[in-house]
């Protein structure tokens, strides 16, 4: 057994665990720093790209942990799984054996998906690179696939999965409802119709990039880091039967029951297939795989956090600090849950803009308490903002995007053009509280400044989207 010692440890090698030692590398570069993470890959954050104050749009790439340690000379890489955790004696206990003693500790350990039914070979839960890679995997012979969720990782699996027939099961009245009003995702089944139709192009479509690193020996690693905007460009998620993918979409259900073909066999189907769904509208539908994709759930069952204060969603609570209710153990991205009063226009969502700027900002925080210097809350909660991509359009949400608390005391203000793109503004007393930009738009920034800066609008009415009025430039 070794003891290893070092000022700061963090626990998960996804964008808010890379993101705080990052920041801790800067802020403290003469102090010790230790990542440890269950994976050989861990997520970095490139090509950081200032859209607006708060906004930013980036890329997540795959990196060998080993890069990471070559850049900050710092970070100690530690490639384990954590055991236990004595937040008394600060120490964390790894599966070798090994201990390593803290000063200051940030668990970024991020989530695990919530799947339909656990142990079943047909159903896979779609969070990081090792579930993608297991399900392009059972993909390539398969026939019909059955996609349930309604959030970001199912709306991108719709777009991105080739060459198979999809059923994709959602509990609301129209697709993408977790980012999306029923407007947008009108403008969005265009794409889905559409790709339907292509049959002639699909085999000629270029071959997917492929990863350049790959996890040792193929050991399937448990809990890995969650995926990063673009992620499906990484992989080959295609199935071998060279047609159109048709997307059926089943609204306002879910899952009731799922059947093997031997339980099946009273009901008579003119294909026999591996497993069975039936959905709570009546509907029994075969397919060769099942995709989970129903959100998830913080990851936090570490022994020795039982301790630790939780929020409603089982997340490790923290202050406004990222600190939790125990002394010098701070938490950041998805495992936690924010427990301090939240400002008008921001609200937490477990989604990597959040996981990134909570690492950096917890390195700040740490560091900060550690060298006994005054902290300020960092800016970007004052307004939600995440930059994504649907059906090959870029997609920009902020503030209040969706009415989030407004209890449907607002007017819209729309745009939409179509096959191009989709404008839509909140507006509440004449004042900008959210908006929702599809496509090339180059809204972002105005919308952002409005937001924050609570102008009042309503001397502009429907002209503030006027096509032919450049408002943009009028409240550069």
């Amino acid at each position: 057994m070794e003891k290893v010692q070092a000022t700061f440890v963090i626990i998960g090698g996804g964008i808010a665990g890379v993101s705080c030692a990052e920041g801790l590398s800067f802020l403290a570069p003469e102090e010790s720093i230790i990542l440890i993470t269950a994976s050989s890959l861990i997520k970095a954050v490139t090509n950081v790209v200032p859209l607006g104050r708060t906004l930013m749009h980036f890329d997540v790439e795959e990196q060998n942990a080993v890069v990471l340690s070559k850049k900050h000379k710092m970070i100690r890489i530690i490639q384990d799984t954590v055991v236990k955790i004595d937040t008394v004696q600060k120490l964390v206990e790894v599966s070798s054996g090994n201990v390593i003693s803290f000063k200051m500790l940030c668990l970024c350990t991020g989530a695990k998906p919530k799947l339909i039914a656990e142990n079943n070979n047909f159903v896979i839960g779609i969070r990081d690179t090792e579930s993608v890679l297991q399900f392009s995997q059972k993909l390539k012979n398969a026939r019909r696939v059955i996609i349930i969720g309604n959030g970001g990782i199912a709306t991108e699996l719709v777009h991105e999965v080739k060459g198979v027939e999809i059923i994709w099961v959602i509990k609301d009245k129209h697709i993408s409802a977790t980012f999306v009003d029923p407007g947008a995702a009108e403008f969005f089944l265009d794409k889905i119709s559409s790709k339907s139709n292509v049959s002639e192009n699909f085999s000629k479509d270029p071959p997917s990039k492929r990863m350049r690193y790959v996890v040792t020996d193929g050991v399937p690693v448990k809990n890995g880091a969650a995926l990063g905007p673009d992620w499906h460009n990484s992989f080959d998620i295609s199935g071998t039967h060279f047609a159109p993918s048709n997307v059926q979409v089943e609204y306002e259900c879910e899952i009731l029951k799922l059947f093997n073909s031997d339980e099946q066999k009273e009901f008579d189907f003119v294909e026999e297939w591996p497993v069975y769904a039936q959905l709570t509208n009546g509907k029994i539908i075969g397919c060769d795989l099942i995709v989970s994709a129903t959100g998830v759930i913080p990851s936090c069952d570490i022994c020795g956090l039982e301790d630790l204060e939780r929020g409603e969603d089982s997340g490790l609570l923290v202050d406004w600090k990222l600190e939790t209710s125990k002394k010098d153990i701070y938490a950041a991205g998805d495992v936690c849950t924010v427990g301090w009063p939240k400002v008008k226009h921001w609200f937490q969502m477990r989604l990597w803009t959040q996981a990134h700027q909570m690492g950096r900002y917890a390195a700040k925080s740490i560091v900060s308490n550690f060298k006994c210097e005054e902290f300020l809350q960092d800016f970007c909660f004052e307004l939600f903002t995440h930059v994504t991509k649907f059906f090959s359009y870029k997609v920009v949400l902020l503030g209040l995007f969706n009415g989030q608390t407004l209890e449907n005391n607002y007017e819209i203000l729309l745009r939409v053009t179509k096959n191009q793109e989709y404008v839509k503004i909140i507006l509440q007393d004449g004042k900008m509280q959210g908006a929702v930009l599809i496509g090339e738009t180059n809204l972002e920034e105005m919308c952002e400044n409005l937001i924050l800066n609570q102008l009042d609008l309503s001397i502009y009415g429907e002209d503030l989207l006027n096509p032919d009025i450049d408002i943009e430039d009028y409240f550069d």
